[in-house]
């Protein structure tokens, strides 16, 4: 007869291999479909990608502290497309965009199952029987619609959570210290990893003063993995701690909502969420942990159930320190010290897909071993979270909102027509956009005026504000976005707002654009690309060349010259 240990870890191996299928079934369309896959566009198909593909064909991969990228904006700041030492940009530079986009995810998302699972496994559901739990839970983390270009800033905390107890514990061995010393190549500090290592200081603090342990090997596995990031990101330490012309995020003013508006933003943050760290917990996570939480407030004898707590606050915690970063109050303070308007300090909350989940899966735990009803409802809680997540696919997602596929997005075939006709090379005149990401210009080789970058000289915003001075007059939207914010430098419209994303279905027309021409020009602007047609283009000095469009884009671009 086989022992009953023994058969709860075959049922767990095989439970192993089940989640590692759905996770490759979750992963397929990237590579069956590949350009044809629809992909996230904010913040992805936007700018980053685009970005690794100019970073690469720039020649300035390794490029000086003060090297430029002519391609944008007359010469980005080489620093602003950060290291060279990002696994996600080695992944672009040696292979095509959509092959690395796979490949990036395929990591990303089985080292977040990985870390998860070991977590779980090692320092919280220990016991034999919470397999299913830990495995389940594993899963359903790697399946969250994480921000691409984050790699594992947010999915790699429970891998470096894993190492970091076990290094506490005294219990380590080379595994965990090789788990720091990687994840840096593989993660942002500034997207995730500063706030989590402030996190496990505070937890090494705790320890002084609580246990009276100065656990120095813990101590020094933070101040190891914290020093390598800092070496990793040489550029952005240069940029902060020594930069000597001032930048675009001097500018920013993120502390303007009022104390109601930001109670409200708390509940929506987490309620909701974050695009930039969507967890989408709301309809059947949240609801679990009010139920164990309703358990556990009434009898907290457990270490377990303690934990437990400890996770339900920090969760709320979390979420108010999120909204109370953007009330008004705190603006003085950013005003007097610049590092906090240079740097996001708000993103604490981005540890909460770690806390989340964590506590998701001690909560079910807690339920599990209240009978066998409970265990049902534990197992549906499981399938169902698994089956909402496999929902948010970005196949699945993005294919039935109408965003354009990759190929679509990018439109190659039609930018190629579109140089060819201009006949000259690239790199001898400007571009901007109009009704479309310049990003797509950019990916094609274009060197534009304008870009989606959160760090670029100040000098440069000034000046390319005074092309579109009269639209953000205009509008007082446009304008508080672009003088307080200011990140997408675009040839704004007030008659389209606040949107990138006019397809040749869309029939729009701008009927009174009011751009400075001249200014355009003396920077070295000669073509706009628009996606729509500008029906006063003559008073703007704009002469319409062209328009092109085929089968494989989703954009009819109008191409005008500046005469």
């Amino acid at each position: 007869m086989i022992p009953c240990n023994k058969q709860v870890k075959n049922k767990e191996q095989i439970a192993i291999w089940i989640a590692v299928l759905l996770l490759a079934l979750y992963l397929s369309p990237l590579y069956l479909l590949g350009e044809n896959a629809h992909i996230r566009v904010h913040d992805n198909l936007d700018s980053n990608i685009a970005w690794y593909k100019v970073l690469t064909k720039s020649g300035e991969l390794f490029g000086p502290l003060n090297a430029t990228i002519p391609q944008v904006i007359n010469g980005l700041p080489r620093n602003a497309f950060g290291t060279e030492f990002s696994g996600i940009v080695w992944l672009h530079a040696l292979f095509p965009s959509m092959v690395a986009y796979a490949l990036s995810q395929t990591i990303t998302r089985v080292f977040a199952f990985l870390g998860m699972y070991l977590l779980l496994k090692r320092h919280f559901l220990t016991e034999q029987e919470a397999y299913l739990i830990r495995v389940g839970a594993a899963l359903a983390f790697a399946l969250t619609p994480f921000w691409p270009s984050g790699m594992l800033s947010t999915l790699g905390m429970p891998l470096a959570l894993w190492a970091f107890l076990t290094i506490r514990n005294r219990q380590a061995s080379w595994k965990e210290w090789l788990v720091l010393a990687l994840l840096p190549f593989y993660a942002s500090f500034v997207l995730g990893f500063f706030f989590f290592l402030t996190a496990m200081a505070l937890l090494w603090l705790r320890d002084v003063i609580v246990k009276k342990q100065w656990n120095l090997p813990f101590l020094g596995s933070i101040a190891f993995m914290t020093g390598l990031f800092l070496a990793i990101e040489y550029r952005l330490v240069y940029s902060l701690l020594f930069g000597e012309e001032p930048t675009s995020r001097n500018e920013f003013v993120s502390s303007k909502l009022g104390f109601w508006h930001t109670v409200r933003l708390v509940f929506k943050n987490y309620l909701l969420g974050h695009t930039h760290v969507m967890t989408l917990h709301t309809f059947i996570i949240l609801p679990v942990l009010f139920i164990a939480f309703a358990f556990v407030i009434a009898k907290q004898n457990k270490k377990i159930e303690k934990q437990f707590l400890f996770l339900f606050v920090l969760n709320f915690v979390l979420s108010v320190w999120y909204a109370f970063w953007f009330y008004k109050g705190w603006q003085p303070l950013k005003e007097r010290f610049s590092l906090l308007n240079t740097f996001n300090f708000a993103r604490f909350h981005f540890l909460r897909p770690l806390v989340i989940y964590l506590d998701f899966a001690i909560a079910l735990w807690i339920l599990w071993q209240r009978g066998e009803k409970w265990r049902r409802f534990v197992v549906v809680s499981l399938v169902l979270q698994i089956l909402l997540l496999c929902g948010f696919n970005e196949e699945i997602r993005y294919r039935i909102i109408g965003t354009p596929s990759f190929k679509e997005f990018y439109a190659e075939h039609l930018f190629q027509e579109i140089k060819d006709y201009i006949g000259q090379p690239q790199s001898s005149y400007r571009v901007a956009s109009i009704g479309l990401h310049p990003a797509i210009a950019q990916y094609n080789g274009f060197y534009t005026l304008d870009t989606y970058n959160n760090f670029y000289p100040l000098s440069y915003k000034h000046e390319f504000r005074k092309i579109i001075a009269k639209e953000l007059d205009k509008s007082p939207e446009l304008k508080d976005y672009f003088d307080h914010w200011g990140n997408r430098v675009y040839i704004f419209s007030a008659e389209l707002g606040k949107h990138y994303d006019f397809r040749k279905t869309s029939h729009k027309k701008i009927r009174h654009l009011d751009i400075n021409t001249d200014v355009f020009k003396k920077m070295g602007g000669r073509y706009i690309f628009s996606s729509v047609p500008i029906m006063n283009a003559k008073e703007n000095h704009l002469r319409l060349m062209k328009s092109f469009e085929d089968s494989e884009s989703v954009w009819k671009i109008y191409l005008y010259k500046v005469e």
